[in-house]
């Protein structure tokens, strides 16, 4: 038989197996550790798919330099008003369950705020989830998608202020290219996400196929 190359040793066949090998298991181990990394984020869930971001969501401490635009101190969110919307509805918090998931809303109405994110007009992005539809009631995230840039979002706090927020960006993505880390990501200044599902429905997962995401920005640090 004629060939262009040369024949390796056994040996040395073997140990060239096993090196690729082993650089295939060190490289799952390490995907692995990227999608599990960051405990303060939500992996999956059936309303926002999502997995932990690269950054932590908010820049750090001594760089307030670097900020922009108006800032808040920390206060936990109690009102949620969406003029174009007609929404006017209280929030709740929600928190992670064992598995790492996100909570979501337990019915159509209520919308919550991730805790483990910023608060609303502190710096990062403070995330809030609401349904589009919950049990075939319609949700109070609908309409979520008909927002455009320049439109109100205004958020109370417990300190009886008020974080008053202009949407800047509109997007539809597939869950499984959920923009992590533009959702969850450090910025420089304080920022909003609200997200509810949207596209078709999948009858056979039970699940939309999209997510809506809109992101703004705080414009008006109204005091208490």
């Amino acid at each position: 038989m004629t060939g262009t190359g040369t024949s390796q040793p056994a040996g040395n066949r073997w140990g060239r197996y096993a090196l690729s090998a082993a650089v295939l298991v060190l490289s799952i181990i390490g995907v692995t550790a990227l999608i599990r990394g960051g405990q303060d984020q939500p992996r999956q869930i059936p309303l926002a798919v999502t997995a932990p971001p690269t950054a932590s969501g908010s820049t750090p401490s001594d760089g307030g330099a670097l900020t922009t635009g108006p800032l808040m101190g920390t206060s936990n969110p109690t009102r949620l008003v969406i003029p174009a919307l007609d929404v006017d509805v209280p929030l709740t918090g929600l928190d992670q369950r064992a598995d790492g998931t996100m909570q979501v809303p337990a019915d159509a109405t209520t919308v919550g705020w991730y805790t483990r994110a910023p608060t609303p007009g502190a710096l990062g992005p403070a995330v809030l989830a609401g349904h589009v539809d919950y049990k075939k009631q319609p949700g109070t995230f609908q309409r979520l998608a008909d927002l455009e840039p320049g439109d109100s979002v205004n958020v109370s706090r417990e300190d009886g202020s008020m974080a008053m927020f202009t949407v800047v960006e509109v997007e539809r993505h597939a869950k499984a290219q959920f923009p992590t880390d533009a959702v969850y990501g450090a910025i420089n200044h304080a920022g909003l996400r609200l997200i509810t599902c949207g596209g078709d429905f999948d009858h056979t997962t039970g699940h939309y196929e999209d997510n809506i995401v809109v992101y703004a920005d705080l414009t008006v640090a109204h005091p208490a």
